[in-house]
């Protein structure tokens, strides 16, 4: 599985490439950043974000996209800005029909350290040994976007097995359901 991780922000939206399967080795195919000047009016400045994230998704033709959703903070200027450079991410996947997943911040702390409290350096530190990388990347957005590629890849066979299980459960109950409807009208 290809997955190209994004950490939104409309300064600084880290990107990064990571391709493999839970339990194998994983592999980093690209990682950087979509930078925009802060003087910039916010329409160009979410044009130069999909500009950059068209970029990526040309370049690596990921299978699915993984998106930091975007959680409460006590700064509603930064939560706006992160909300609109995440929408950018989630409309230019959807566009070329490429799913896209979300994953809270503490979601992927905790799939790639362990813990869902980790610092960005403990992240920065997991990334570069789960990608066995000669350093952590740089600045930490981009760090952070190959750890929600990571989390996705190594979450996706449990959701999937989640959601399998669960619409399998409303299949026999809507079964059970419809029996127990045609044999009040038998009677």
């Amino acid at each position: 599985m290809r997955v190209l991780g994004v950490d939104p922000g409309l300064t600084r939206c880290g990107v990064g490439v990571v391709e493999g399967v839970a339990g194998r080795p994983l592999t980093m195919l690209g990682v950087g950043v979509v930078r925009t000047a802060a003087d910039d009016d916010i329409g160009m400045r979410l044009v130069g974000i999909e500009r950059g994230i068209e970029e990526w998704l040309d370049r690596f033709s990921p299978e699915l996209v993984a998106v930091e959703r975007v959680f409460s903070q006590h700064n509603v200027r930064t939560v706006m800005g992160t909300a609109q450079a995440s929408a950018v991410a989630m409309l230019c996947a959807s566009r070329r029909g490429i799913p896209v997943a979300l994953h809270t911040p503490s979601e992927v702390k905790a799939a790639v350290t362990g813990s869902g409290r980790a610092d960005k350096a403990q992240v920065g530190a997991m990334v570069t040994r789960l990608l066995r990388l000669s350093a952590p990347p740089k600045p930490a957005d981009a760090a952070d976007a190959l750890a929600l590629a990571i989390c996705h890849i190594w979450r996706a066979p449990a959701q999937n097995r989640l959601q399998q299980a669960v619409a399998q459960n409303r299949l026999q109950q809507a079964a059970a359901r419809h029996t127990s409807a045609v044999k009040g009208r038998t009677r």
